[in-house]
């Protein structure tokens, strides 16, 4: 693996362990022991950083959106509690979740990114949902969006929370999601 891909490897690491602003440079360098310069080289900016995370994160979630295109909606929709579930056992929060957090104090880039990946996760979501309604799978009354908005932000709050009180509260929450759309009310 190249100095940059460790960089964002380790960049990722830390912001979704500590959030942004809780980690420098020199977390980094000292991680990789070689020297701030080369991470400057890199990444002149933790800005310019935290833009190539969301990158990183940006193309890895396309491509399991592609790879999961021709695929039964169940499927789908655990491999979207899948993404949270790897950053449970990872014990980090999602990326979005830990972003949000510092959204007031992030530049306007990292802002503007954050909010293309948000649409992009809520677009996916949308459309899992509405191909569950329509195939007769998935049954709840609420506009499909706020739906959608209502089960990434319990995910969000759920790897948050659960850092707290456990394992167990993050498999019930996610397992409450997922009966409230296929049980019939």
């Amino acid at each position: 693996m190249s100095t940059r891909s460790e960089i964002i490897r380790i960049g990722d690491a830390l912001l979704r362990e500590r959030g942004f602003n809780a980690f420098s440079f020199s977390d980094i360098s000292r991680a990789l022991q070689i020297r701030n310069a080369s991470v400057h080289y890199h990444f002149p900016t933790k800005t310019a950083l935290g833009l190539a995370i969301i990158a990183e994160y940006e193309d890895r979630f396309a491509r399991l959106r592609k790879a999961l295109e021709d695929q039964p909606v169940m499927e789908k929709l655990e491999a979207f509690f899948n993404v949270y579930i790897a950053a449970k056992e990872e014990n980090k929060i999602c990326l979005v979740g830990s972003l949000a957090t510092d959204f007031y104090t992030v530049d306007a880039e990292i802002q503007e990114a954050l909010g293309k990946i948000v649409q992009q996760v809520l677009e996916w979501l949308i459309s899992i949902l509405e191909e569950g309604k329509a195939q007769g799978l998935f049954f709840f009354d609420l506009p499909v969006r706020t739906k959608a908005l209502m089960i990434t932000t319990n995910m969000i709050a759920a790897l948050q929370l659960t850092r707290i009180t456990g394992k167990k509260d993050f498999k019930e929450i996610k397992q409450t999601l997922i009966n409230e759309l296929i049980n019939k009310p």
